[in-house]
């Protein structure tokens, strides 16, 4: 039987072993009636498993190896409960039994239990560290991570050679947000495994640093590690965040063939090619792909929404069989009408959602809002809090949208009631203040934008610094605001007065309702305007390649009114697509001098 187990045979141990039963049971080996159990498990064969619990129900207390398999049985066929039943009825529990145990909690997501049971155990082995770092993993709190700082300092040394036990040690670090300690760990460790390498590029990904995630996969193939299914995920992950085309095509290029048969591979490639701007690339895969799961469908759906697309992603979503629409798919198409300002067809979406989320309504209030729809989406504020607590996310919503149309009394009066409902969430008031400020800034109040900043200033919260990445000739280059770190700076700055000289010729004229602080001596609209991260790595891509036909850009905030109508004209004058990803859609800015968002953004 266990050699029949051992080669996945598990019908053929299950025949040999009701063939044998119908001699003395008791005979049987605990060996024998694990397997069985083991067979049960694989196939799913609960009635099976449960006629062997009967026929045995007198050997289980003496027997720690039958009443671990017999658990591991229940939990394996979802049923948790006869399991929890069984193992506090033991009188005798096996560290085995505890691992069981420990797994079936997580895998039901009820980390806390799983926690209990280890507070439980006096000598705990090396597995039950491992599900421990996997329990507080699941938790990522603070006192998750001191237990696991503790623990991983008071076990045996040699339980270090242990490469499972350090990859859920980095992963547990890195999901209770401590990643510093987690890249101290990793640099000393001697010998780096695969596991490893995926969980810091994931960490690296989860914290926004696809270069990390990136130069981690480069000392692989130095190392001559193989890269794994997990590892290579990973890379298209980063690749997404950067969102350069020519660089993500030359890494794509590096990956196996033999990798691209996985749906889930497919689904992050989708994702990247659409956060890349050629949605024809993830349209390209997307038909490729046999039988399309929901995490498919939401990739190409978002790919369509970021890039302008919206009737292209309603006409997917309605093809999608009503069995696989979930709150992920629903929430992607609504998001791609409001990107396109389709408002009627995302309320007849929305209309017909059975089970409206806090998630969903936040949507279809961000659609209201953009179209300044500004009564529709306060109606649908009015609904969602008649049975449940105020949301932040939609209140921002509404605010941003009444920034779009320098609605001072809206945005003023959503603000003061931000403040009285969220006054605990310091930290998430911080850009309703800042989009307040700009409020104020656009429509000439500086004295009263300045006293917002100065408030800012004075309770220690940080405003996000605007930044813009930029690939160049395969290297990938990072600006902020006014930068003049760049060794080139010179150059770009040269580069900078030279656009701003086309752009006035052209007949542009510099928006100082963009300008959201006083001006020192040595500032004017202009030159403050010009210094925008995005202006920077546009002019560094025309230094360095002063024929290009092509620019991509990352940024990470919103791109400001000017910097639009700004860039829009460069890619004209300049004969170059210029391709702009912000923080909440792509912008291509073509030859001809329009932009894919209608400039609706």
């Amino acid at each position: 039987m266990k050699c029949l187990n051992d080669n996945k045979q598990f019908k053929q141990s299950l025949e040999l072993f009701d063939k044998y039963k119908k001699n003395n049971l008791k005979s049987f080996s605990s060996l024998l009636i694990t397997q069985a159990l083991k067979a049960c498990t694989h196939l799913k064969d609960y009635q099976t498993g449960l006629n062997i619990h009967h026929l045995i129900s007198s050997r289980i207390n003496n027997d720690s190896y039958i009443l671990a398999s017999l658990i591991n049985f229940y939990i394996k066929c979802g049923n948790m409960k006869d399991a929890q039943v069984l193992f506090e009825s033991s009188t005798k529990r096996s560290l085995s039994m505890y691992a069981t145990m420990m797994k079936g909690y997580l895998k039901t997501n009820q980390a806390n239990e799983s926690l209990n049971l280890f507070n439980q155990i006096k000598n705990p082995d090396d597995v039950i560290i491992i599900l421990l770092f996997n329990t507080c993993a699941q938790l990522e709190t603070n006192e998750a991570l001191n237990l696991v700082k503790k623990v991983s300092k008071e076990i045996p040394k040699t339980y270090y050679s242990n490469p499972r036990l350090l990859t859920s040690l980095l992963d547990a670090l890195i999901k209770c947000d401590d990643m510093k300690y987690a890249q101290v760990l990793f640099s000393k460790s001697s010998k780096k495994t695969v596991s490893m390498y995926g969980a810091m590029m994931n960490g690296f990904n989860l914290e926004n640093n696809p270069s990390k995630t990136l130069n981690l996969f480069n000392e692989m193939k130095r190392n001559g590690i193989e890269p794994s299914f997990i590892t290579y995920t990973c890379v298209i992950q980063a690749l997404s965040q950067i969102g350069d085309y020519s660089f993500s095509q030359s890494i794509i290029k590096q990956i196996p063939q033999s990798i691209f048969v996985d749906n889930q591979i497919h689904n992050a490639l989708i994702n990247m090619w659409g956060k890349t701007g050629h949605v024809d690339k993830a349209e390209e895969i997307f038909k490729k792909i046999s039988q399309v799961d929901q995490i498919g469908y939401s990739a190409m759906i978002n790919s369509y929404g970021l890039n302008g697309m919206g009737i292209q992603a309603i006409k997917l979503y309605y093809q999608i069989p009503l069995e696989l629409i979930n709150e992920s798919i629903q929430i992607c198409v609504l998001n791609a009408c409001s990107h396109s300002g389709l408002v009627d067809e995302a309320c007849l979406i929305f209309k017909n959602i059975s089970i409206k989320t806090e998630r969903i309504y936040t949507t279809m209030i961000d659609c209201f809002s953009r179209a300044s729809f500004f009564n529709e989406a306060q109606q649908l504020i009015d609904e969602y809090e008649h049975s449940h607590s105020p949301s932040l996310p939609m209140y921002m919503a509404l605010l941003s949208g009444a920034r779009n149309r320098n609605n001072i009394h809206l945005s003023q009066n959503v603000y003061d009631r931000m403040k009285k409902l969220f006054l605990s969430t310091t930290n998430s008031l911080v850009s309703a203040a800042v989009l307040l400020a700009n409020v104020y800034g656009s429509l000439g109040d500086i004295d009263k934008a300045k006293d917002i900043r100065i408030q800012l200033h004075q309770s220690n919260t940080k405003k996000k610094i605007g930044l813009t990445w930029t690939h160049v000739n395969g290297q990938l280059y990072q600006f902020r605001a006014h930068d003049q770190s760049h060794p080139r700076s010179d150059e770009i700055y040269a580069e900078i007065k030279k656009m701003s000289q086309e752009l006035i010729e052209h007949g542009h004229q510099y928006d100082s309702s963009w300008i959201t602080r006083s001006l020192n001596e040595t500032e004017t609209v202009e030159s403050v305007l010009c210094g925008h991260s995005e202006r920077l790595a546009i002019a560094w891509n025309f230094v360095a390649n002063p024929n290009v036909s092509q620019i991509q850009l990352t940024k990470n905030l919103r791109v400001c009114g000017d910097c639009h109508r700004a860039t829009k004209l460069i890619a004209a004058i300049r004969q170059c697509e210029i391709i702009v990803r912000d923080a909440n859609r792509i912008h291509h800015f073509y030859t001809n001098g329009q932009c894919s968002c209608n400039d609706y953004f």
